[in-house]
């Protein structure tokens, strides 16, 4: 798992700085649920198995330590003046997050609820393994009010998905799906392409089978390789290659070929919505620069303001975080105290990933020169930047982090 990022010490009750009032940004609740039943050898977030876990943390207990910050959350919001704004999204991420019973779930989200007020028509999103729901917990949480689902599907493919240490069974996402749907609910699905072993007929075979569920949003990430991973370990000792790049990019195309085609069309670099309506909105915010309060060991926070603002983040492990809790301290690690230019960068690495690109007068006047050379190398739009607006072409989605470090250099 990656270190946490340096920062200043966060104080201990958790104050934010004076002065961050930014009337009329959103703000969503991210809960972070640090359980898997198993890790799987390429993922390093922050998630922890039960014989992981020690003692003075257990799944049972979290959703009440949970509570706890959510609590203060509120508390120190309305102690900052930025409070009182209802969030418009919430998201229950992971991990896995429907390893907690549903009705824990639905705890959480009324404590969101009874904290800041869900906002009319409030997007709540909960990521879930295919082998995680039952149609009666999904029937409870669109009960609680969940009403967006996005499964880790990652691959249809069998062996793909032992490689990447995946333990459902494909056959049981289409089942989910329709559970799902039967509830009311809208479905997202996860895939990952890159996988060593994965050939391209495999991943058109794990497209065909995501086209079959008919769902209205998808999301496709190319394999990274994090250090300290179990996959790292069998790469650097030769048992499995290292993704190749040309591959992956010739994945990518694939996708936005087949997804393209079948109405889905991307909103950001790695994901597709049949309609803007589709797209999730949570995620957005955060490639919007809104503010988010994070809820959870190793959960990260955002609060803008005329100055800049501020970004934190908790202690790691749960049973650091529980000990805080428990204190009536602040889980917070650490924090980075931010600057309208800092803001003005983060805007450009984000927002120039959207499909709805940005203004060019975004950028510092340093780097506008840099816009001719990059629509000459056809990795941005030239229609587009002839109208002042900074748009990736398919090969600059491919290209993005470069098109961001040319940018921003």
């Amino acid at each position: 798992m990656p270190a946490l990022p340096d920062g200043e010490p966060a104080p201990a009750d958790g104050a934010l700085p004076a002065d961050l009032g930014r009337p009329g940004s959103g703000f969503g609740v991210y809960v972070h649920v640090p359980f898997c039943a198993v890790r799987c050898g390429y993922c390093d977030f922050n998630t922890y198995t039960a014989t992981e876990l020690g003692g003075g943390a257990s799944l049972a207990g979290y959703a009440r330590t949970a509570l706890d910050e959510i609590a203060l959350a509120r508390r120190v919001l309305d102690e900052a003046g930025v409070g009182g704004r209802p969030a418009s999204t919430v998201f229950f991420g992971g991990g896995t997050p429907t390893l907690l019973p549903a009705g824990d779930l639905a705890l959480l989200l009324d404590g969101v609820r009874q904290a800041w007020g869900l906002k009319a028509g409030a997007e709540v999103t909960t990521e879930a393994n295919p082998d995680s729901v039952t149609p009666e917990s999904l029937a409870t949480l669109a009960r609680a009010g969940v009403t967006r689902v996005s499964f880790g599907m990652q691959s249809a493919v069998p062996h793909v998905l032992a490689t990447l240490d995946r333990t459902h069974d494909p056959a049981r996402v289409p089942e989910a799906v329709r559970w799902a749907r039967d509830v009311g609910l809208a479905v997202s699905l996860d895939l990952i392409y890159g996988t060593p072993g994965e050939s391209v007929d495999d991943w058109r075979r794990s497209l065909d089978a995501v086209l079959a569920c008919d769902v209205d949003h998808v999301s496709a990430y190319a394999l990274v390789v994090e250090p300290g991973t179990r996959m790292a370990v069998q790469v650097r000792r030769g048992e499995l290659p290292a993704p190749d790049p040309d591959d992956e990019a010739t994945k990518y195309e694939v996708a936005d070929d087949v997804l393209a085609g079948a109405g889905l069309h991307w909103y950001e670099v790695s994901n597709w919505a049949r309609t803007p309506q589709d797209a999730c909105r949570h995620n957005l915010a955060y490639w919007r620069g809104d503010d988010w309060w994070g809820v959870g060991p190793g959960a990260h926070s955002h609060v803008g303001g005329a100055a800049g603002g501020v970004r934190w983040w908790n202690v790691k492990h749960p049973r650091a975080y529980a000990d805080r809790l428990g204190q009536g301290l602040s889980p917070a690690a650490g924090r980075e105290l931010l600057r309208p230019d800092d803001v003005a960068l983060e805007r450009v690495m984000l927002g120039v990933r959207l499909a709805e690109g940005l203004p060019t007068t975004t950028l510092t006047a340093a780097a506008r020169p840099a816009v001719a050379g990059l629509v000459a190398d056809g990795l941005l739009d030239g229609r587009a930047a002839v109208g002042g607006r900074l748009l990736l072409t398919r090969r600059g989605r491919l290209l993005a982090d470069h098109v961001v470090r040319t940018l921003t250099d």
